[in-house]
């Protein structure tokens, strides 16, 4: 691998796409409804609120995980709902994030670039409930990391 960086594994990588399977009804059917709803109202009173008072911490970091990736696969305006959700997420202390699961966070904030504006909303905060050294790169300095940098644009030649 060009970074240097040993890879999650594939095993691991499967057991976070199928728990965020397992919560994406749920989650997608709760966006949906707050996206017709009205914008101000309190966070516990939306579909996506009750939602997250439903679930445990496991379920909370799959609906983050899940959420984070959705934003970033999707990101545009319509992703109000999302971000939402994700920040409500990030701010929750106590979720019990794994270190596979902050690096899994971080690849995915990563590979979509900083036209996502809030990529790193979700994976700092969960990074901060880490063990000071449980990363191998400074993760307060995530977006500078020399592990993972978007390619270069490459220069076309052509009309204009």
């Amino acid at each position: 691998m060009r970074s240097g960086r040993a890879r999650l594994d594939a095993a691991v990588v499967q057991g976070f796409y199928d728990r965020m399977r397992a919560v994406a009804p749920a989650a997608y059917g709760a966006i949906e409804r707050d996206r017709a709803g009205d914008p101000a109202r309190p966070f516990g009173d939306t579909a996506c609120g009750r939602l997250v008072a439903s679930l445990d911490p496991a379920g909370l970091r799959a609906l983050g995980m899940w959420a984070h990736h959705w934003c970033m696969r999707f990101y545009d305006d319509d992703t109000r709902v999302g971000l939402r959700l994700v920040r409500e997420i990030a701010g929750r202390r106590g979720l019990g994030w794994t270190v596979d699961e902050v690096r899994w966070l971080l690849d995915r904030s990563y590979a979509v670039g900083p036209a996502a504006a809030h990529r790193f909303t979700l994976p700092l905060a969960a990074a901060a409930e880490l063990p000071p050294d449980a990363l191998p790169w400074p993760v307060r300095e995530a977006d500078r990391a020399p592990w993972r940098r978007p390619p270069p644009r490459s220069r076309r030649a052509g009309p204009g």
